[in-house]
């Protein structure tokens, strides 16, 4: 390097332990050939995602928590409302209910894929053979979880009329253990594999089997008992995994700096809501509901929306998914109390997640005795709750209210021990 290219400096003089001297400031990085200093924002994001990452973007705990919230207004409706028909039945509902419904559609699809995420990230401070290993117990974990801690909570019996049911934690459970074996492939491989799971699984929306083949398709991509396991399928297995795959494939996108990532998510969200408009309005392929018009806009309108979520048609992923990535990127800039109480709860779903289960079946049993119920045929599966017994649906936001205040502090408190807690089973809680 030829020092007479280097800028002028006037030499700085200093004094260490008494003595002077002369120090000449060094150049500019750039000026000689050498990459520039980063900027503060930069070295955050290059430290997020660096070999032991130790920060969390707060909007996708913040977006997280939202879907939270919204999960216990549809559980809060199951166990107080008085409604006995499917909410979404064009037929026999209200514009209000249908709404109370179907905005927590919302809560399944971001509970996955960001969950695919999380385990993308959870990679960065692990070998591969370390992170499969991670994903398939904490996947098995879930399952035994469902079927053990939360399925007690629906029932708060051990008759289990209805049997075991695979929900929402056994979905992400399965498509984690499946997501350990994806892990040691390329991304991109990854990728195919959630494209055509989430796209093309509508393509055997008519097939049926029976026997052994009809129990395994159950568990599949038909939701349904199979008395020999005394198990209720109610989330198949085949879209949620590729809702996961498609998670673990966006994970990257998390550690980008700001302005790329709100990009990026924000043009995805932008591309699937209207893949979702385009392929509803044709109404050709994409969910085995089609809409038919009922001369009135509104009524259009609700039909437009009326998708499939058991299983999770691709009209249902892109209608849920592409809304909340535009919601990622809104949340980057939300601050004040809602973001905090939001942001809490998306730290410790799993927690709350239990936790709220449990809370509202609680405040069910007990409305059911003040309102001349026995306890007994209150401690049952919400579809098995006594004649007669349910509220409007001002009570059921009441009580969504009720439900979400007093868990927050709990979820607070449990968020700072998990901070806090260096075992390596927080990991898994």
């Amino acid at each position: 390097m030829d020092s007479r290219a280097l800028p002028d400096k006037d030499p700085v003089h200093v004094f260490i332990r008494g003595k002077r001297v002369t120090v000449t400031p060094l150049p500019p990085a750039e000026s000689v050939g050498l990459p520039p200093q980063p900027t503060p924002q930069e070295s955050r994001t290059a430290l997020a995602s660096g070999p032991h990452p130790r920060l969390r973007l707060a909007s996708v705990d913040i977006l997280r928590g939202i879907v939270m919230v919204l999960m216990a207004l549809d559980h809060v409706r199951d166990y107080f409302s008085n409604a006995s028909f499917d909410p979404l039945d064009l037929s026999q509902t209200t514009t209000a209910l249908y709404l109370t419904r179907w905005i927590t559609h919302y809560c399944a699809p971001v509970f996955v894929v960001l969950a695919g995420m999380s385990a993308w990230l959870a990679g960065r401070k692990r070998t591969p053979r370390e992170l499969t290993w991670f994903l398939a117990s904490r996947g098995f974990w879930l399952v035994v979880l469902e079927f053990t801690a939360v399925g007690f909570g629906w029932y708060f019996n051990l008759e289990y009329e209805l049997g075991l049911i695979g929900q929402v934690i056994w979905a992400i459970g399965v498509s984690m253990l499946v997501l350990a074996a994806l892990s040691r492939l390329p991304r991109w491989a990854v990728a195919v594999v959630a494209v055509s799971l989430i796209a093309g699984h509508n393509l055997t929306d008519g097939l049926a089997f029976n026997g052994v083949a009809g129990a395994a398709w159950t568990v599949l991509h038909v939701p349904g008992e199979i008395p020999q396991l005394h198990l209720l399928v109610a989330y198949p297995l085949i879209p949620w995994v590729g809702v996961m795959a498609a998670g673990f494939v966006l994970g990257p996108w998390l550690v980008l700096p700001g302005r790329q990532r709100r990009r990026r998510f924000g043009l995805l969200g932008a591309t699937l809501v209207l893949a979702f408009i385009s392929l509803r309005v044709w109404d050709g392929y994409g969910d085995p509901s089609h809409w038919v018009s009922t001369g009135s806009l509104g009524g259009d309108i609700l039909g437009v929306l009326n998708v499939t979520k058991y299983p999770p048609s691709l009209a249902y992923l892109l209608l849920t998914l592409g809304p909340a990535f535009l919601v990622l990127v809104w949340s980057e800039h939300w601050r004040g109390p809602a973001a905090t109480v939001f942001s809490t709860f998306g730290k410790v779903a799993l927690f709350y997640y239990v936790a709220h289960i449990y809370l509202v079946h609680a405040l069910a049993v007990a409305a059911g005795v003040a309102t001349g119920h026995p306890a007994k045929d209150m401690s049952r599966l919400f579809l098995d709750l006594p004649e007669g017994y349910g509220f409007g649906l001002p009570v059921v936001y009441g009580m969504w209210l009720a439900v979400v205040a007093m868990l927050y502090p709990v979820c607070r408190w449990y968020a700072e021990r998990k901070r806090r807690g260096t075992s390596w089973w927080w990991s898994y809680v």
